[in-house]
């Protein structure tokens, strides 16, 4: 199996692991280009937005550069190279490309800005706005987002690919390796798109059934990292010799694998779940105002009704 780099050199001469050896920059054509053009675009759009007077939240910048910035760190560096040969660094990739990544993503709502920045191309007329709508809009759309879906994919993104040969054939070449990024990023993104509630999107569920989403794919994520950590022989055909340059055991380093698939499953459960805490604030708050200007203008019409009734009785004495 061709386990080469896209770095300096071949992955099957990497050194032993270190945290300083695994941030050095080590670009993927692929992903570094696309991490750059989506910062582009998303700058281009709120500059857009403010040229002409309306605003846009500031975090939501900063959330979206951090996605953006959380897929460069795991594809751009390194890591991506030691991921090859190493099951618990390729691990931290996918944790984060498919569990991190895409909640910063979404919290940055790329779509409600995609929205409010592309002009309408008019009346009768279907410019890029419009297809965006459509798709939105789309049957397509509702099958992707709905919890009948996403929840499975999600699943079947651990099991049907780690305990399959698919992952080996997948790790066998440069194309596979990114479009097995590439998926995993994607089944984030419509895992989490629902649940966070930030764009626009078929399905918008209550908080509560967000949470019961949120909480539903999580036990077999728990699940999947202590079957890694409580087997006795390599499950993985790719990691299980690794390069005797990098000094580790196949079984241990399958085992911090799973240690890590397991934490990992926690720590995007609290993302989700405080950024759903506070927009369900957020949202009670604005009902809350809502309900007080609607009465009080129930009672300005009652003190212009009683004005009126009190007018009418001077009339009549005069």
């Amino acid at each position: 199996m061709d386990h080469s780099g896209h770095g300096d050199g071949m992955t099957m001469d990497l050194p032993p692991f270190t945290l300083g050896r695994g941030l050095e920059f080590s670009p993927d054509p692929f992903f570094l280009t696309g991490s750059l053009i989506a910062l582009v675009l998303y700058g281009w759009a709120v500059l857009r937005l403010r040229r002409r007077g309306d605003s846009w939240p500031a975090a939501r910048p900063v959330l979206f550069t951090l996605g953006v910035l959380s897929v460069a760190f795991v594809t751009c560096t390194k890591l991506d190279d030691y991921g090859m040969v190493m099951f618990s660094v390729h691990m931290v990739q996918h944790m984060v490309i498919s569990m991190l990544s895409p909640i910063l993503l979404l919290l940055g709502a790329p779509v409600t800005l995609t929205l409010r920045a592309l002009p309408s191309a008019g009346r009768g007329r279907k410019g890029p706005r419009e297809l965006l709508v459509a798709l939105l809009h789309s049957r397509y759309m509702r099958v992707v987002t709905h919890p009948v879906f996403t929840i499975p994919l999600f699943i079947a993104s651990l099991y049907a690919l780690y305990f399959t040969p698919i992952f080996d054939f997948l790790m066998g070449s440069k194309v596979g390796h990114v479009s097995m990024m590439v998926h995993f990023l994607m089944v984030g993104l419509v895992f989490f798109w629902p649940i966070m509630g930030v764009d626009p999107g078929p399905h918008r569920p209550g908080y509560v059934m967000r949470m019961l989403e949120l909480f539903a794919g999580m036990p077999f994520h728990a699940f999947f990292g202590i079957a890694l950590m409580m087997a006795t022989e390599p499950m993985i055909g790719t990691y299980a010799n690794p390069p005797a340059s990098l000094g580790i055991d196949a079984l241990t380093d399958q085992n911090a694998a799973g240690g890590i698939a397991w934490a990992f499953s926690e720590i995007p459960s609290v993302l989700v779940l405080l950024a759903l805490v506070f927009q369900w604030y957020k949202s009670e708050q604005r009902t809350a105002r809502r309900a007080d200007r609607a009465a009080d203008r129930d009672g300005d019409k009652e003190l212009e009704a009683y004005n009126a009734y009190l007018a009418s009785l001077q009339a009549r004495g005069r």
